[in-house]
């Protein structure tokens, strides 16, 4: 399936808009946001890609993933096509990154692809329509028989003296729909943003939601995922993990671990994209100049290894989702014996199709046999 879509359908996709990438993502996602209205569709690609075998199911930080390949936050911001995200073999999905105020992003063009090195630099700076707009879209569905992450971000708007109440904010506003919740501080798209990740600055942060989650939860709100596939529900508070940058020295990394772990976060999520150009293709050098985050095969390598060194620092106490460089079944593999519990792909999507999903589930279901 993945040589019938790189030969057949990824040229289509690459042609949409002129060759403009952002236009073949957002008709691929509308795409499935209308398959996800229509059952029939859904149980079919469910029968051909969504088929778990029971070895594949894990628990993490308390919640119940059916398989441990999820698709990572970017792809569907606002959580448009949940239903189909499950049909094509996703274990979770991660919705976002949000922001409290919707917000257009950055000027177009914006989203650009390095054919030659298998990669996407990206300079979205988290366009999306706002906590309230995606709270609203998630009251409406019923159960999605997946975990649900949600990524929160600052607003370009809020100043860095008022980041906690706005991350507070949209964590407010989405708690009962999420499994888990993603703080992205490493975007490089926002301006300043990466600044969070400094010691005190993460502290205050985490700090404050993860008051604001134990408070939630003594309310009594649920979990989205429902019965079906248990989350952190009931008494204790919704797991907080951390995104960090593939930028950061060693050093930087174990005074986060640090932060992280005095804070009580349940995992990081290593890594977001990274500002360097490693592992570019001579053909795709002009391209390379454009500003914003480099994702896909060249972070193959650096994401294992800061996954290795989270892993090693922290002894294996604090759970970890890989996600940078999954273009094939064996990259996934590879941040799991790393140290990552759970990995997450999206420019794997771009490269490689939806058989990408399917393959490597059934790589990671023949190394666990049940």
């Amino acid at each position: 399936m993945s040589t019938a879509y790189e030969s057949l359908v990824r040229p289509v996709l690459y042609r949409l808009g002129r060759g403009d990438a952002e236009v073949a993502h957002e008709q691929t996602l509308h795409g499935l946001r209308r398959l996800s209205r229509v059952p029939g569709a859904v149980s079919a690609l469910s029968r051909t890609y969504g088929a778990l075998p029971g070895s594949l199911a894990t628990t993490v930080f308390g919640v119940r993933f059916p398989s441990p390949v999820g698709l990572a936050a970017g792809m569907d911001k606002n959580g448009i096509a949940l239903p189909a995200w499950r049909a094509l073999g996703f274990g979770f999905v991660e919705v976002g990154t949000v922001t409290a105020h919707p917000q257009p992003g950055n000027e177009k063009p914006r989203l650009f692809r390095l054919v030659q090195s298998e990669a996407v630099i990206n300079r979205m700076g988290f366009n999306n329509l706002g906590s309230a707009a995606l709270a609203e879209r998630l009251s409406a569905y019923g159960e999605l028989g997946y975990p649900l992450g949600i990524s929160i971000g600052k607003s370009k708007v809020t100043p860095l003296e008022e980041a906690v109440e706005d991350y507070v904010t949209s964590l407010r506003r989405l708690y009962r729909f999420g499994d888990y919740f993603a703080v992205n501080v490493s975007s490089p798209n926002t301006p300043g943003l990466r600044s969070l990740q400094d010691a005190g600055h993460l502290r205050e942060l985490l700090t404050a939601l993860r008051a604001e989650a134990g408070a939630l939860s003594g309310a009594g709100q649920s979990s989205s995922a429902g019965e079906a596939v248990p989350g952190s529900a009931g008494p204790h508070p919704k797991p907080i993990l951390v995104k960090i940058a593939p930028d950061l020295t060693e050093a930087a990394i174990d005074e986060l671990l640090g932060v992280c772990t005095d804070v009580g976060v349940a995992g990081i999520i290593a890594t977001n994209t990274t500002i360097g150009r490693p592992g570019i293709a001579p053909a795709d050098q002009a391209t390379a100049a454009e500003t914003g985050g480099l994702s896909g095969r060249p972070l193959t390598e650096i994401s294992a290894k800061t996954v290795a060194h989270i892993h090693a620092e922290t002894g294996g106490a604090l759970p970890i989702i890989g996600v940078g460089g999954v273009l094939d079944p064996d990259d996934a593999g590879r941040l799991l014996d790393a140290g990552a519990s759970l990995v997450q792909i999206y420019t794997g999507l771009i490269y490689r199709g939806p058989g990408l999903v399917r393959r490597t589930n059934r790589l990671l279901a023949s190394r666990n046999p049940s």
